[in-house]
């Protein structure tokens, strides 16, 4: 809770100086204002200095600001300025008071301007309000609003209307409304209440109207004695699902390989439908990157087959508030092509346009049109860009965005990367993305600009402001869109310029200033800000509140905290205005503030750390102007709880007995309960355990008994543990050697520690070694602890042989040691020993100075020295300082020094990279150190003035440049000079149509050097050069730019080298254009050789046109295999080479004889549509494990882990009609593999049996089936034809209105249970709805209509709703029946 100050005298807000302080109070060390930012008592007297007694922190603080303020020009003149603007204008206004005549004639220094200033920015408080419900309910409170509809709120037709508005307030606040900007007169419509207690309208349609017509913009108004507060304003509109227009498709004539699209166009709904493809029969469209839906609802062919002539396409549109889904009338193609036969054979074909004739094309934009469009999109909106072209083959769909990368982390692809969704867009994504289109024959792109407008959103909305008569206060109401939002200001729902004046009130643009605010002064405001895209409303109450103090937290509280902790005292308090706290003790003494107590705003007293003598009474009194308010807390202070005797490792045999101790030390007001915990699970106790207060006792150990033990000693306030290690070792024959035969352990710890000989640099430690548990010690570390710098934490002392217990230790001035032992033996360390006493020696001047001096700027006008600070062993007394020295290198300048208790100092004011000599000198109150080191450092840098000139550039190659430049003069370094750094991007390639990445990159070069090379260039490109010189502060200016052309050079790898065997006889290769042509390519290299295991045979050389991209091999040897390497030639020669080996046949691996070494051979693969059995063969042991790897043409990878045994193994995650690699190797060893074997599935409708629709049996059953359908379907239409149409809802006896569907519109209904029916169904006697005759619909497979569709049309799960049906008699409906009605009606 953040306190504010109580006013003082009276006076207007500009007048806070002498004469708004109480002299009295100044005097008497009261502070009026005890949170400003500038103690009033502080600032002028005439002329004096008078810092508030009790209140120097503060005044420190104001102090260090004005300071800074001293070295403002105009001070004065702005002070001035503000005191003017701040005046009350207008009737009543005051002249100006003592401060404005006081600054004009007395003159004070520039700091006291400084502090109005301060305080005229300091206007702004409030008052919080606790949640204390006996506070809430007893203050006045201006209304809220709590809870309200949105601001486009859409209804179902089938429902009652509810616009929500509910406020609070006290008094409760009464609620109207207005429609349409004017006031709606609920009591003369007879459907229109409001909730009780409640501003909610309810429009009831039981007995009749029509929801359209209450659609309009509604806002609500809640009213109290203290101000009026406003919702936003309501658009009310009714969901509409309008019917399909009536259309005659023809049949589609399409040549085969053409583009297509298929029009959707629904009709225009509220909300927009959800479009989805399905067949007539109601089967979804496969989708793929060939045949997808647009998101504008069109469906997209980039090229027709002949195969999609085997289904009919239907668009159909879902409408989320009335759950139904209107279709289409479905569309029929007719594919024209230059090969009728429809080939299934030919699907799995590797190039089925070149197989069917379909000539190849380059690709063109279907969607959307040209070269560049534009699009805005709202900021926090998903902006969505779509591309979908036409090409045979089908092009890809690649994204990019001009001069930088696409957010990965809120980008996303769509619709087989045809889509690119950004979420949550901000004005960062503005900017210019293309798409490209690309297949073999080409590529095109499409260029959309995106701008990025924004509806106004908050930067800073105005707050309930609660303050106590007489503060000051403000409104802030900040707004940022694009374009700039307006802001109005309104009073209680009015305009502020029509609201009466009130001249403590103050509009200043988007805030509004309150001065000396008064009871009346409470109201409620609106801040309604709007540009072109939206508005934003927000109500904020100023309440003043008069409350004298009172405690919120039970009186007399008891708080018992362990000795040593940390612990907090709370005292939550209230009062307008805002109490002042203080703390006591035992009912007297002074205010606890400071040292081992701190006071936090909220009231809470801290104290660091608990001691015996901090027990006692203490008293919180919290004051204000009204009176005063106090309550007690009783602190109760506990030793701390301690286990003394701590359990110990142990090693057992099988069948003894064992004992852990656990003795503790606690509080005896304070219950103890002690605990164990085995393996840091609780101990279950049972007949072969007993324990006791101090210890567990283990009767007839076993092997399950070993494992840790702790114990846990825990009291109501705290706990301490200790944990042990049990081994038990079982029965074992007895040995001949019984030393040998004794298990060995750590040892035990020392103990008995004792000092003697104290000395005033030494001491001499002795101790009694403990047990070495059958291994010798062979070290014991002594550690010291002490408790000035790093109370709790020990240190290694010194390291004596296993041999002596006693030792003579040699320590440093001034440090309060403690001692412990630890002893080593082979098998471990033991458990510390207890402490020793205390030995504190005497103090000295220190004996070193601080390491590791240094001076460095931080900022081009400072100099930051720092240094390792000293430890306890090195301060060698009190109040250990540090002496910090520094001048002017190579100057005659006297020393400047500074004392600091810190490890860091800061030179201010000083010039740009200058030497200084520094000097750090520890000091303490015995004396100072040596004296000390002289170290240069430097002031800060800036950054370099100077580029460097005369920049030449020589190509060497293709890819390196030479570069040569002269250096700069030192002076414009200014700093430390660290590199050249020369930047260069690529500007473009020399060859047409090849996009570039325009990514700065950069070469850096030693200061010394005025040439350097760059290399790893692209080839063939077209690049700019600037050069900086960089120091460490950054980069200086850039030089003038240079452009530069790298020659041709050789090409990159050839993409995607594809080696394929489609029988024995053939091999097939294909590949794609190298990536990096780097210059015109004039043709490609092919080498192949066959081989057979370590046989090579002939090399066979290949050339090709730089347009052919793929060659078929007669093979010469069906047995060998092949290797070959391709690569691409310019004129420069030839470039990088990319290898392959062809694979074995497909489906067979060629037989060989079992090899000597281990491996696998013989891979066998026999596919079907959706999965496929592996067989090899092996020389591996029994038991081996093997991996069985394949990857799709998708390059997803996938394993399956085997056992040597399970062969055959079926691989049943395939996909129809898509060709895999497929090796296996040894799980324990990857390097021994089988060959690679390449296999494809079948389609998704191969049928290797015996078809069972050629039988005679199958053909006569279906044939009485279908006259059985035929007969229901006739008998269905005369029913239909008679009752109207389809849709489940009943008409009964209900005269049809304007808007009832007459016609066939190929709608249906989908609602499930719970959805009423539309305005006139009928009901029976008892009130009940009839049930419809038939409830068959798309819920009938999904839950409540929300069913998705994935990217190839299919339903995102199923559609699992059923109804009960019943019976009706008459006629069902007005609606005639649709095909797909009648379809359903027989499920």
């Amino acid at each position: 809770m953040r306190r504010l100050a109580a006013r003082g005298a009276a006076g207007d807000a500009g007048e806070v100086a002498a004469p708004a302080a109480d002299s009295t109070d100044c005097a008497r060390g009261r502070h009026p204002s005890p949170r400003r930012l500038v103690d009033l008592c502080a600032i002028w007297d005439p002329g004096v200095f008078l810092p508030a007694v009790g209140w120097k922190r503060a005044s420190g603080f104001a102090r260090r600001r004005l300071n800074e303020a001293e070295t403002l020009n105009s001070v004065r003149e702005a002070q001035l300025e503000l005191l003017e603007a701040a005046r009350p204008r207008g009737p009543g206004s005051r002249e100006r008071g003592p401060v404005l005549r006081m600054a004009r004639q007395q003159q004070p220094p520039p700091w006291v301007h400084a502090a109005f200033l301060l305080c005229l920015l300091s206007l702004s408080g409030a008052i919080e309000i606790p949640m204390d419900p006996s506070i809430q309910n007893e203050l006045s409170q201006p209304p809220t609003i709590t809870k309200q509809s949105v601001k486009d709120h859409i209804v179902d037709p089938r429902d009652n209307i509810l616009i929500e508005c509910e406020a609070k307030g006290n008094p409760a606040p009464s609620f109207h409304w207005t429609r349409n900007s004017r006031f709606f007169n609920i009591a003369k419509d007879p459907r229109v209440s409001m909730r009780r207690r409640s501003g909610t309208l309810v429009i009831d349609f039981r007995s009749g109207g029509r929801p359209e017509e209450y659609e309009g913009e509604y806002q609500c108004f809640a009213r109290n004695k203290f101000g009026t507060a406003l919702s936003n304003r309501i658009r009310l509109q009714v969901s509409k699902s309008p019917l399909w227009p009536k259309e005659n498709l023809d049949p589609v004539v399409v040549q085969e390989g053409a583009p297509l699209t298929l029009q959707c166009n629904p009709p225009p709904g509220l909300p927009s439908p959800v479009i989805f493809w399905m067949s007539s029969s109601m089967e979804p469209i496969t989708q793929d990157k060939r045949v997808s839906q647009g998101h504008n609802g069109d469906l997209y062919f980039s090229n027709v087959m002949l195969q999609d002539m085997q289904t009919d396409y239907s668009c159909n549109a879902r409408f989320h508030f009335t759950h139904t889904i209107q279709q289409k009338n479905a569309f029929t193609l007719k594919v024209l092509t230059n090969n009728p036969y429809n080939d299934s054979s030919l699907r799995n074909h590797p190039d089925i346009y070149s197989a069917r004739g379909v000539a190849e094309r380059t690709p063109s934009f279907m969607y959307p049109q040209g070269t560049a469009s534009s699009q805005m999109v709202l900021r926090g909106m998903d902006l969505v860009l779509e591309c979908i072209a036409s090409g045979v083959p089908t092009p890809d769909i690649a994204w990019y965005k001009k001069g930088g990368d696409l957010p990965s982390d809120k980008a996303k692809f769509e619709n087989f990367n045809k889509a690119l969704r950004i979420t949550n867009v901000s004005e960062e994504d503005s900017g210019e993305y293309f798409c490209l289109a690309s297949n073999k024959m080409g590529s095109i792109r499409h260029t959309i600009s995106v701008r990025v407008k924004a509806a106004p959103y908050w930067l800073d909305e105005p707050k309930n402001l609660i303050l106590a008569p007489g503060e000051d206060g403000r409104l802030v109401c900040r707004a940022n869109g694009n374009p700039k939002p307006t802001v109005q200001w309104m009073v209680n729902g009015e305009p502020l310029q029509s609201a009466p004046p009130n001249p403590n009130r103050e509009v200043a643009g988007d805030t509004i200033i309150f001065r000396d605010t008064q009871i009346s002064s409470r109201a409620v405001y609106q801040c309604n800000t709007s540009n072109e895209h939206g508005y934003l409303l927000a109500n904020a109450f100023v309440s003043v509140l008069d409350v004298p103090p009172r405690m919120l937290s039970p009186r007399n509280q008891l708080i018992r905290v362990i000795l040593y902790n940390r612990t907090r005292l709370d005292c939550p308090f209230f009062g307008s205005p805002i109490p002042t706290l203080r703390w006591f003790k035992n009912g007297q003494g002074s205010n606890l503030d400071g040292g081992n107590y701190h006071v936090y705003e909220n009231g809470s007293l801290e104290i660091k750390m608990i001691r015996k003598e901090d027990q006692g009474i203490y008293t919180c009194v919290a004051t204000n102007i009204l009176g005063k308010a106090e309550n007690q807390v009783r602190l109760e202070v506990k030793d701390p709880t301690r286990i003394y005797r701590m359990p110990e490792d142990q090693v057992a045999k099988r069948g003894t007995t064992v004992q852990l101790e656990c003795r503790v030390k606690h509080d005896p007001s304070l219950k103890l309960t002690v605990s164990w915990l085995k393996d840091d699970e609780p101990l279950y106790i049972g007949n072969r355990m007993k324990k006791e207060d101090d210890s567990l006792t283990i009767f007839g150990v076993a092997e399950r008994d070993q494992g840790s033990y702790t114990c846990v000693a825990s009291t109501e306030l705290d706990q301490d543990l200790a944990k042990a290690y049990l081994t038990v070792l079982a029965d074992q024959a007895t040995p001949t050697n019984r030393l040998a035969a004794l298990p060995k352990g750590r040892p035990d710890r020392p103990r008995d520690l004792e000092l003697t000989d104290l000395a005033e640099r030494s001491v001499r430690l002795t101790w009694i070694p403990g047990d070495d548990n059958n291994s010798p010690i062979t070290d014991y570390v002594v550690q010291f602890e002490e408790d000035q710098f790093q109370p709790g934490v020990w240190h290694d002392h010194s390291k004596f042989p296993g041999s002596v217990n006693s030792a003579v230790l040699q320590l440093s001035p001034y440090v309060n040691y403690q001692f412990r032992v630890i002893a080593i033996n082979e098998v471990g360390s033991s458990h510390p020993s207890l402490p020793s006493e205390r030995y504190r020696t005497s103090g000295a001047p220190p004996e070193s100075n601080p390491a590791d001096v240094k001076g460095e700027g931080t900022r081009k006008n400072n100099m930051e020295i720092t240094w390792t600070p000293m430890n306890a062993t090195s301060a060698f007394g009190p109040n250990l300082r540090y002496i910090v020295k520094w001048r002017r290198r190579e100057t005659r300048e006297t020393w400047n020094n500074v004392t600091v208790w810190g490890s860091r100092y800061v030179v201010g004011q000083t010039p740009v990279y200058v030497p200084y000599e520094i000097r750090v000198q520890a000091e303490n109150d015995f004396g100072k150190g040596p004296e000390p080191d002289t170290v240069i450092g430097y002031s800060g840098e800036d950054y370099p003035r100077a580029a460097p000139t005369d920049v030449k550039i020589r190509v060497l190659n293709s890819t390196a440049i030479s570069l040569q430049w002269n250096r700069v003069y030192p002076d414009t370094v200014q700093g430390q000079l660290r590199e050249y750094r020369a930047y260069y991007w690529r500007e473009s390639s020399l060859l047409k149509n090849l996009w570039v990445s325009q990514k700065r990159q950069q070469a850096s070069f030693p200061g010394d050097r005025p040439r350097g090379v760059v290399s790893r260039l692209f080839p063939y490109s077209n690049y700019k050069l600037e050069m900086v010189v960089v120091n460490g502060r950054g980069d200086g200016p850039r030089s003038e730019t240079k452009e530069f052309t790298t020659p041709e050079g050789v090409p990159s790898a050839p993409r995607r080298f594809r080696v394929r065997q489609p029988n024995l006889e053939t091999i097939n290769l294909e590949w794609d254009h190298p990536e990096h042509p780097n210059g015109i390519l004039i043709g490609y290299t092919l080498k192949y050789v066959a081989f057979n295991g370590t046989k090579l045979g002939k090399q066979i050389v290949e050339n090709f046109s730089p347009n052919q991209t793929k060659f078929t091999m007669q093979r010469a040897d069906p047995v060998s295999r092949y290797r070959f390497t391709l690569s691409a030639r310019t004129q420069v020669g030839s470039g990088e080479a990319a290898t392959e080996e062809s694979p074995a046949p497909p489906n067979e691996a060629t037989p060989t004889a079992a090899p000597d070494r281990q491996s696998i051979w013989n891979v066998t693969v026999l596919p079907n549509s959706k999965w496929a059995n592996i067989t090899w063969k092996h020389n591996f042991g029994p038991g081996t494990d093997f991996v069985v790897e394949y990857i799709d043409s998708n390059h997803t990878k996938k394993t399956v882990p085997v056992k040597a045994q399970a062969q055959p193994i079926q691989l049943t995650d395939l996909y129809p009609g898509m060709t895999y690699t497929l090796r296996v190797y040894s799980r324990d060893n990857k390097g021994i593999s089988s060959t690679v074997v390449t296999f494809m599935t079948s389609t998704a409708y191969t049928n290797n049996q015996a078809d069972i629709a050629t039988q005679g049996w199958f053909i006569g059953l279906m044939c009485a089936i279908a006259l059985l359908v035929l007969i229901l379907l006739i008998v269905c239409f005369i029913k239909r034809s008679r009752g109207g149409k389809y849709p489940v809802r009943e008409k009964k006896d209900v005269p049809l209105g304007p808007e009832d569907p007459k016609e066939e519109d190929g709608s249906f209904d989908y609602s499930d249970e719970d959805n009423k029916p539309l305005q006139g169904s009928q009901t029976s006697l008892d009130g009940t709805i009839k049930q419809q005759e038939s409830d068959d619909s798309l819920v009938d497979y999904g839950e409540g209509g929300e069913g998705q569709f994935n990217e190839d049309g299919s339903f995102i799960g199923q559609y699992t709703v059923k109804k009960d049906k019943e019976e009706t008699e008459g006629n069902e409906s007005s609606e005639a029946t649709s095909p797909v009605n009648a379809i359903y009606s027989l499920a």
